[in-house]
């Protein structure tokens, strides 16, 4: 866990000085504390999933370029769960599958991504309200919902039971320094 917290911070540094931003203006634009965001470029925290979507959004990167595109890389945030399945890079886009599980009950909001990211979420357990803030839409197992994820946007679990789904998301290429780094960790 220390080793991926230490290489998200390492990645996150690289990105955000790649874009000539101080560590205040960053932490600004993705409204977080500065302190929090010191903290996480120097591996002293493990950021929660809504953390890291803000940070990427800010810096309008996929999630998965802070994962270190690593298949197995786990965040979380309260009542929500992804893991990171796969990352295909073509030459227009960045495509990252994970499996999203929200717990029985769950609501999580999620901040806007960069321009022409786009979701597509297929339910495998469970019934969820999902999509883009006041056009949510209701979904049960074996369907699927799509929206363009440049505002704000949530997922939220409607059954007693916990939600799982598999969430592809597909952004615009953007050139990101990369590096290794263990897989299978948790943030």
């Amino acid at each position: 866990m220390e080793d991926l917290a230490r290489l998200v911070g390492q990645r996150l540094r690289v990105a955000r000085r790649e874009r000539g931003l101080s560590v205040g203006a960053l932490a600004d634009l993705a409204g977080i504390g500065k302190g929090s965001l010191s903290e996480v470029e120097n591996g002293q925290r493990n950021p929660t999933l809504s953390t890291l979507y803000a940070l990427a959004g800010a810096l309008e990167l996929p999630l998965s370029s802070l994962l270190a595109d690593r298949p197995g890389a786990r965040v979380t945030s309260p009542g929500v769960e992804a893991l990171l399945l796969d990352v295909r890079e073509s030459g227009e886009a960045t495509v990252e599958v994970y499996r999203l599980v929200l717990d029985a009950g769950a609501h999580h909001r999620s901040v806007p991504h960069g321009p022409g990211v786009v979701e597509h979420l297929l339910l495998t357990r469970g019934r969820a309200r999902v999509g883009r803030a006041g056009e949510e839409v209701e979904i049960g197992v074996g369907e699927t919902a799509e929206w363009v994820s440049d505002v704000a946007h949530g997922y939220a679990a409607l059954s007693d039971e916990p939600v799982e789904s598999v969430l592809v998301i597909r952004s615009p290429s953007r050139a990101v320094s990369s590096g290794g780094g263990p897989s299978d960790q948790e943030i």
